[in-house]
């Protein structure tokens, strides 16, 4: 079965010094290491960035729209630009993925519960086979839950869409 890593969202404005993602260092360290085992088993990493409104932090062309240069793709990577949570909505993952003969995703990245877990529900009702990497997406607390709760409350959630492994156990063979 063919497999593509998805990579959402993980730019620069994610990691500003005044309000950096939840754990950004194992965050990207997981993130680095699925890269590795995706491109040493010839699965497709595809990175997916959205695009904010004019003025916003991630507006489109800024430096923070800019995918971190952590993690920076390589010129066959396949780049997808979106303007909604939805990384399928009105862009051409859909079609890539078919293109590539790709059955199996590998879900990483930025903001849990909101880009990551929008798009592991559409990629589940898309008919794709869903991994999601539960230690490599990440989110900011709010007033009522920290960080980590929200990835730990999505991480059982999105097991009725995914199934949920750390990066070590994910298996890109």
């Amino acid at each position: 079965m063919k497999t593509a890593l998805l990579i959402i969202d993980v730019q620069k404005g994610m990691f500003l010094k005044e309000n950096p993602v939840h754990g950004a260092e194992e965050l990207l360290g997981n993130i680095k290491e699925l890269i590795a085992q995706a491109r040493s088993n010839d699965a497709s990493v595809v990175y997916i960035q959205h695009n904010a409104p004019s003025g916003r932090l991630l507006e489109r062309g800024s430096d923070a729209w800019q995918i971190t240069s952590e993690i920076a793709p390589l010129p066959h990577d396949i780049m997808i630009e979106k303007t909604t949570p939805d990384s399928f909505h009105e862009t051409a993952l859909y079609e890539e993925l078919k293109r590539l003969d790709v059955e199996h995703l590998v879900l990483a990245g930025i903001q849990s519960e909101v880009c990551v877990d929008t798009t592991c529900r559409r990629a589940f009702s898309l008919r794709f086979n869903v991994t999601l990497a539960a230690d490599a997406h990440s989110t900011w607390g709010t007033g009522e839950l920290s960080a980590q709760q929200i990835v730990t409350h999505h991480n059982e959630v999105l097991r009725w869409f995914a199934d949920v492994k750390k990066t070590r156990d994910i298996d890109f063979g």
